[in-house]
């Protein structure tokens, strides 16, 4: 049986501008666990989802009562795996009763020396105006920074560079459960003498999930959006659709743009070092995308 890793975008948890209830949530999850649970019996399933919106609000709630210190950014991503990997299970158990389904909490390792500590670029928390963009940035000291016509807090991403619990993931798979890891991109470490010590970062997710992919030897990679595919020309008169093309086609795009950008560096990554095809579309398209018929494929 193939391995299919599935990167879930933040829309698969919470629409933009929606308010981050556990119901919303719920609801969200809803309408996708019977077509993740019906790609179990074709595939043995990785399941790696965002973060972004719900270790910003725990940063927020962690800040609300100030009798105790806030906790580290590594803890509350601790906290979001189990969070949303519980909400993931219990909605795939109401549709596929008899598919196992396990959550591991994942470290990733990251290097202590990356320059994205001195450069922040991920986008965590809900959004902002331009008044309490500057309010935060006083009185927190948070970098800040324009996402889309609304301002959003931003944080190191530093490079995932292994998959520390690896070993239980492939086990859990050869006994055909539904894996649930790496969520939020890995909670990230630092190799420091014998163990790890936990780092004041969120890993980007796809990249992580194309680290993931490689290690397990995984058949497919598909990352699912807020997008339909990825497009030329995007938000111009001339904007094409791209259906399939090769990593030397789309690599004027791979780049860190914030958008649809980092998507295709990770694709690429995943495609470049295994040889095998990649996927972007839309979340509910999924079976769409594997058939080919939607999304965006990306080949060697």
């Amino acid at each position: 049986m193939e391995t299919l890793v599935i990167a879930l975008g933040g829309n698969a948890l919470l629409k933009r501008g929606e308010v981050l209830s556990a119901e919303n949530q719920y609801q969200a999850i809803a309408s996708i666990a019977c077509t993740l649970g019906e790609l179990a019996q074709k595939y043995r399933v990785v399941i790696v989802h965002g973060n972004g919106p719900q270790v910003g609000l725990l940063a927020l709630q962690n800040l609300a009562y100030d009798e105790v210190p806030a906790y580290p950014l590594d803890i509350l991503v601790a906290q979001s795996q189990g969070m949303i990997g519980y909400m993931l299970t219990q909605e795939l158990g109401h549709h596929h009763p008899q598919q196992p389904v396990t959550t591991i909490l994942t470290r990733v390792s990251v290097d202590g020396d990356d320059p994205a500590y001195s450069n922040p670029t991920k986008y965590i928390g809900p959004v902002y105006d331009v008044a309490q963009k500057t309010e935060l940035e006083v009185k927190l000291g948070w970098t800040i920074k324009a996402d889309g016509q609304y301002y959003r807090r931003v944080v190191p991403s530093p490079e995932p560079k292994a998959i520390l619990e690896i070993d239980a993931i492939k086990h859990l798979l050869d006994e055909h459960h539904i894996v649930i890891c790496n969520g939020g991109g890995g909670v990230p470490v630092v190799q420091q003498g014998i163990g790890y010590q936990g780092s004041e970062a969120v890993i980007d997710k796809d990249l992580s999930s194309a680290l993931l992919a490689e290690e397990l030897e995984s058949d497919h990679l598909i990352i699912l959006t807020d997008a339909d595919a990825v497009y030329q020309n995007w938000g111009t008169p001339q904007q094409s659709v791209i259906r399939k093309a090769t990593v030397a086609e789309v690599a004027p795009m791979a780049i860190d743009d914030g958008s649809m950008g980092p998507k295709l560096m990770a694709v690429s990554r995943f495609v470049q070092r295994s040889g095998k095809p990649a996927y972007i579309g839309a979340l509910k398209q999924i079976e769409a995308i594997l058939a080919g018929d939607a999304g965006t494929k990306i080949v060697p």
